[in-house]
């Protein structure tokens, strides 16, 4: 199956290159990523196009028969275009269904100075504090199962950090991470962004803006030994207040990226 959606192409490299495995059925790809089964958007099913009028359901039921531990579904779909009939049946099958927007740029615009000591994440116990930061944003589940979670998802992006493919940026407050994003290459000429965080008392103070803008400028410069990253992706909520930051520091609308989500037990209070 071709992937054609830019947000849907870095996120398969991305996952790939970090020990995720992609079976082809033809009409639809199946990612999985045995290390981190909790890990929403590491163990999905993207369609090639929307199913036929009626087949929502069943699409949520082939979740189900791939992953049928999970307490998750997650389904992709390599368009945005989705009917109003398909959007309700989707949800009254129970799914979120989310319009994203994939943001690019092959430049940076400076963001504000703030008062924080921006760098990379270099040390465990820098990257224990990534995954800290993380489980405080979600304080709703229980903290063992989303240390787990976090830690598997640091050992992840530190395979692609110890191939070259990238790296992690942090706003340290005091010593102490309040914001963070990583930026990986995932194809020839293309850097994709990873998780922006910031910490809920660290927020409008220009945090984001600076670990984005820090990781950015990084990817351009240094990535592919300086020559090769020529286009910057990053994907935020259409209607959230990410997307922003990001037009400010120069990215613009590349194109939309349709997800559906269905969470259960402790997940379901998740915001993302």
């Amino acid at each position: 199956m071709h992937v054609s959606s830019l947000g849907f192409r870095t996120d398969l490299a991305l996952l790939t290159s970090s020990g995720s495995v992609v079976e082809d059925r033809g009409t639809h790809l199946v990612v999985r990523s045995p290390d981190n089964p909790s890990y929403f958007w590491g163990n999905f099913i993207l369609l090639e196009k929307p199913p036929v009028a009626g087949g929502e359901k069943e699409v949520v039921a082939a979740f189900h028969t791939e992953f049928p531990a999970a307490d998750h579904v997650s389904l992709g779909i390599d368009t945005a275009d989705l009917s109003d009939e398909s959007r309700v049946a989707f949800e009254a099958a129970g799914m979120t269904v989310d319009v994203a927007t994939v943001l690019t740029t092959g430049s940076l615009v400076a963001p504000r100075e703030v008062d924080a000591e921006v760098r990379e994440l270099v040390s465990d116990e820098d990257w224990e504090a990534r995954a800290r930061l993380s489980q405080q944003l979600y304080p709703q589940t229980s903290e063992e199962r989303f240390m787990t979670f976090a830690r598997q998802k640091n050992a992840q992006e530190r395979r692609l950090v110890d191939a070259g493919r990238g790296t992690r940026f942090g706003a340290y407050v005091d010593g102490v991470l309040a914001s963070t994003a990583g930026i990986f290459v995932t194809e020839e000429g293309v850097a994709r962004f990873q998780s922006v965080e910031t910490h809920p008392d660290h927020r409008r103070k220009g945090l984001a803006a600076a670990v984005v803008h820090a990781a950015g400028q990084h990817g351009l410069d240094h990535l592919l030994d300086g020559a090769g990253v020529r286009t910057l992706v990053i994907v935020a909520d259409t209607d959230g207040d990410a997307i922003g930051i990001y037009r400010r520091l120069g990215f613009t609308d590349s194109e939309r990226q349709l997800m559906m989500e269905k969470r259960s037990g402790e997940w379901a209070s998740l915001d993302s």
